[in-house]
């Protein structure tokens, strides 16, 4: 904690020395693989690969193609030794394949360090870490993909303003998000990206997603939705991190940044992972374009969703499109597909279930009667409601939530998005017990896991076949039993979101329905709260 403490105030900013022997340490104390390359191998492998020829004479390493390569002040001699040092890391670490991150963080290295061996042993350590759930710097095009994937996910739920405004203005969203290691290291100016490496050595990439998602934010605030309908906002981000000065200072950025509750490393971590797997299904996983410059993952709505031929009987292809803004990064990969509609299935609860189970996630659109617009994204299987036997239990997870269209257009997530800090992660002695029955995930703790019957304790299961789903409500000691009632299905009806008031509730023929506020999504009523269903449509991802 006082480590913490030092380096998110700079104490080791004001000398150079003690920055240099601060880094030197913190990096040696890294857990890394028991074979990694030091500074004796360093000088060895180096003046074999050079010897007397000149470095202009060896090529970067293929994984740098198309990367740019930041010198952050450094003098003739300096750029000489980050080309050496990257030209024997392609040497020794063949299975990097893609890391546009790594010229920049061998540069910063290069002005702390004795001689180019000692940072290329430094930086080698970085490489080779093992700590779970933990990456200092991703190695391939998959994993740098699913990060940023990962990033658009946090913007998402964290800059939510900043989202909208981007999602609105910009072609392709993800196009935007893929940036954002380059905001850190490669667009701030040297005096704050050191400040960035200094936690980010003691802290591990979740502060990289802080100190972005701050940037976004304060974007946000510095410009008007006016002034960006014509403007390229990829190239407006960058410049506007390039003067950051002109806006704040460094210690403001890092003061906003860890002002931002995002949930645990463990937690980015499934996301992260789960954004890899659903790549690797899409067959993403290498640069495929001849320029060396990577193709982004998650094409334009345009793209993705063909404008032209969208069709749907409640929403407009604009509207649809502001709607999959919202989805998690990895269910966007996938084009929407109709899997219900009340106009072609008719008005039947079991034909609803039927249609919809063995997708995951769905979208729900309901228009009224009165013309109202409103939905929720469903992040589980509609045949989870099986396993709770004749008791209308709920299922899903954090990543549900419920939105208006028409006539305002607003989204309502779990509360404990945005404040994650009331969700306490189960402690790790605790998350081998078995799944629990869903009748149990309502009933007060055991003796000695709270005092509270408030209180839900929802261990982790031990399934090892998949991994755990991001958000699932076994990862927390929620504050009450109302904090994770998503969705529930019966013969009678369906019901999104509870506590103190149902989101969104349907009778069995799905002509009536009913919302009001909710405990879990802390939303108002979606539309009249008393309504007539004119049509319904539930959408799947192919």
């Amino acid at each position: 904690k006082e480590l913490k403490k030092l380096a998110r105030e700079g104490y080791w900013a004001a000398s150079r020395a003690l920055r240099a022997q601060v880094y030197h340490q913190l990096i040696q104390r890294v857990t890394c693989r028991l074979v990694t390359p030091d500074a004796l191998v360093y000088r060895d492998v180096a003046s074999r690969l050079f010897g007397k020829l000149s470095v202009s004479s060896h090529p970067l390493p293929e994984f740098l193609e198309g990367c740019s390569m930041p010198t952050y002040c450094l003098n003739l001699e300096g750029v000489t030794a980050l080309k050496k040092i990257l030209i024997c890391v392609g040497s020794l670490f063949p299975d990097i394949t893609y890391s546009p991150i790594l010229p920049s963080l061998v540069a910063l290295l290069l002005h702390y360090s004795e001689d180019e061996a000692q940072c290329f042993e430094n930086i080698s350590r970085l490489i080779a870490s093992n700590a779970p759930h933990t990456s200092y710097i991703d190695q391939s095009f998959l994993a740098h993909q699913a990060s940023c994937m990962t990033f658009g996910d946090l913007a998402n739920k964290h800059c939510p303003a900043a989202h909208k405004l981007i999602a609105s203005t910009s072609e392709n969203v993800f196009e935007v998000y893929s940036e954002w290691l380059s905001w850190l290291f490669h667009d701030l100016p040297f005096s704050y990206a050191i400040r960035v490496f200094d936690v980010y050595l003691l802290e591990g990439q979740k502060v990289l997603y802080r100190i972005s998602l701050a940037l976004l934010k304060q974007y946000r605030l510095s410009v008007a939705s006016a002034e960006l309908e014509k403007t390229d906002i990829k190239a407006d981000l960058q410049a506007f991190v390039q003067n950051i000065a002109e806006h704040m200072t460094v210690d403001k950025l890092l003061e906003r940044a860890f002002g931002i509750r995002l949930f645990s490393r463990k937690e980015i971590w499934l996301l992260q992972m789960a954004n890899r797997k659903a790549l690797m299904e899409r067959g993403i996983t290498m640069v495929q374009s001849s320029n060396g410059r990577p193709p982004s993952c998650r094409q334009s709505f345009h793209l993705a969703v063909d404008m032209q031929n969208f069709s749907s009987s409640i929403v407009t292809a604009q509207e649809m499109r502001i709607v999959w803004s919202w989805i998690p990064e990895r269910f966007a990969l996938f084009p929407p597909l109709l899997l219900f509609s009340t106009a072609e299935d008719g008005c039947s609860l079991q034909r609803f279930y039927a249609c919809c189970e063995g997708y995951e996630p769905t979208v729900l659109l309901i228009k009224t009667t009165e013309g109202e617009v409103c939905g929720a994204f469903l992040s589980s299987d509609w045949s989870e409601r099986k396993k709770n036997g004749a008791t209308s239990g709920f299922f899903g997870t954090g990543e549900c939530f419920v939105f208006t269209v028409r006539p305002e257009t607003e989204r309502y997530e779990w509360v404990f998005i945005k404040k994650p800090e009331l969700a306490k992660a189960v402690p790790r002695s605790r998350q081998r017990s078995p799944s629990p029955s869903p009748t149990s995930l309502l009933s007060s703790p055991p003796d000695g896991h709270g005092t509270s019957s408030n209180h839900l304790t929802v261990p982790m299961p031990q399934r090892k076949d998949r991994l755990s789903p991001f958000l699932a409500i076994r990862h927390f000691l929620l504050p009450s039993k109302t904090a994770s009632m998503f969705m529930s299905g019966s013969r009678e009806g369906i019901i999104i979101g509870g506590g103190g008031g149902q989101a969104l509730s349907l009778d069995a023929n799905l002509l009536w329905g009913r919302t009001e506020h909710c405990e879990t999504f802390d939303n108002p009523p979606l539309c009249q709260e008393n309504f007539r269903v004119q049509l319904l449509e539930v959408w799947g991802f192919q």
